[in-house]
């Protein structure tokens, strides 16, 4: 059986004085402090929940 593909992402940025949107995404994500990593599945629905917080996330590990 294959591996799943997974991917790391890291929270860089705050979601103070975001949008509410972009907040909800990093919830998605499991992220809600600066600092804290995630192991998600690489799937289309991560990849573009990353690209709308690109600017407070960054991928560490792909």
């Amino acid at each position: 059986m294959a591996k799943e593909k997974t991917i790391i992402v890291e929270q860089t940025g705050s979601p103070i004085g975001r949008p509410k949107d972009q907040r909800a995404t990093l919830v998605g994500l499991g992220l809600n402090k600066r600092g804290r990593r995630r192991e998600l599945e690489d799937t289309p629905a991560v990849r573009g929940m990353i690209d709308k917080v690109a600017h407070l996330v960054r991928v560490v590990d792909a």
